[in-house]
């Protein structure tokens, strides 16, 4: 099974289906790792009924950080910025199927970050918003 995981992560690394600049947007948010040097930025569309209509990221960095931040702008389409705000690290560890060490589960939580950090409209992230 963590060779299908695997595999979902390269294909959304290769071929990430949300990667992009929206502008304008409504949040946008930006941040990196500076352990490894993976940067992030997430960019939400919301409707008129404050769904997030269109997200995107964009950014640099290893196959986990890309993947992550694909399979979150993916998940988060049609939610409330309230659901947005919910999202936890097992949401993204379930996202992405597989076990992570301490290292690259920072990866791997980063895009939840941003992500969080702009649903909340702070004007820095902090690790404690995704514990």
């Amino acid at each position: 099974m963590d060779d299908l995981y695997r595999e979902l992560i390269i294909d959304r690394y290769k071929n990430p289906h949300h990667r992009g600049v929206l502008e304008p947007n409504d949040i946008s948010f930006e941040d990196d790792n500076p352990l490894c040097g993976d940067h992030i930025r997430i960019d939400l569309r919301l409707d008129e009924a404050g769904r997030v209509s269109e997200a995107s990221f964009d950014g640099h960095g290893c196959a986990i950080s890309q993947a992550s931040a694909d399979l979150l702008v993916e998940s988060v389409l049609g939610k409330t910025l309230d659901e947005v705000r919910l999202l936890s690290k097992e949401d993204i560890l379930d996202m992405l199927g597989i076990e992570l060490g301490p290292v690259r589960l920072k990866c791997a939580l980063l895009s939840l970050k941003v992500l969080k950090a702009g649903a909340y409209g702070l004007g820095e992230a902090s690790d404690d918003l995704v514990e």
